[in-house]
Formats: structure tokens, sequence, C-alpha cells
């Protein structure tokens, strides 16, 4: 899973959308998605500023680690990993990005096929994108919010399971 597109066509895709109706649950819906996590699995976060990315990585990180972790968000970081007994997950925010190329720079081919990932602003990966990813879009949603889950490639499928 995870290889890097290279500017390839979108695979065929499987989505479903789950409401959100407080961060508790948006950190519920990260724990399903990271106990369901294997190396090589790549999540796709996207949304605009202060939507809840960086809860649902919480929930997400929790669930890999198996115990509560602190989880910052890695905006100023860009990375930031954490040790499981499934291996490592990578969480990044790319947001700071000014092209594609800088995140390669930082070892995201390595991390995609060595790693569990949730990458928040995947956009910027642009032509790097992986190949099979689940992408999720946040978005606001009267006093909640919304989730769109779209499994592409390897994960067409896997999206009914969380």
């Amino acid at each position: 899973m995870g290889s890097i597109a290279d500017g390839m066509p979108s695979l065929e895709a499987d989505s479903r959308a789950v409401d959100l109706p407080d961060a508790a649950a948006t950190e519920a819906l990260g724990a399903r998605v990271g106990a369901a996590l294997a190396i090589g699995d790549v999540v796709c976060l996207s949304g605009p500023l202060g939507v809840g990315k960086t809860t649902f990585a919480r929930g997400a990180v929790q669930a890999w680690v198996g115990h509560p972790e602190e989880t910052p968000s890695p905006t100023y970081t860009l990375v930031q990993t954490y040790d499981g007994p499934r291996g490592v997950l990578w969480h990044m925010d790319l947001y700071r990005l000014n092209a594609p190329e800088e995140a390669m720079e930082l070892g995201l081919e390595e991390a995609f096929a060595a790693a569990a990932c949730l990458v928040e602003w995947p956009e910027r990966l642009g032509r790097f994108l992986p190949r099979d990813r689940l992408e999720i879009a946040l978005a606001i949603a009267g006093e909640g919010r919304r989730a769109a889950l779209t499994g592409v490639g390897g994960w067409r499928g896997r999206v009914h399971d969380i």
C-alpha cells in the first residue's frame, strides 16, 4: 500500500459520510481509524483550519499506541512520530510547505512504506499523493462536523469497516 502515485490518475473509490456532533465524536472516529491502521496505510486529512484534523489525529494516535498520548499539532515541527505495538505512526502537517518536493525531503516515501501515516493538508503532496489512501474530508455541519470518508485504491471496501 502507500506507493507514490507519481501523476497516475486516481483509482476507483468507495465512500461514506459520518456525522460528528462534537469533538468527542471526532476523536472517536479517529480512534476507529487508528485501530484499523497497518504499516503502509496512509490517511489524508483535509478541511479548513480549526475543523478538527488534530482532534481526529489524537484519537488515531491513542488507538495506535494503546494509551492516552499527548498529540500536538505538527504545524511547526511538520512531523511527529509515535511508536506503538504495530510499529511507527507518522503524523504530519504539510500546511507550511510551498512545493510537493519539500514533502519528499522529509522522508515521506520511506514513511509511506515503513510506517502508518496521517497526513494533514495532503493536497500539498501534489503528484506524490499515494495511490492507496483513505481520504477524510472534515467540514463544519451545523454545531458539529461531518466527515466524508473515501477509500481509494487498496482502501476501497475498507472504508465501510470503520
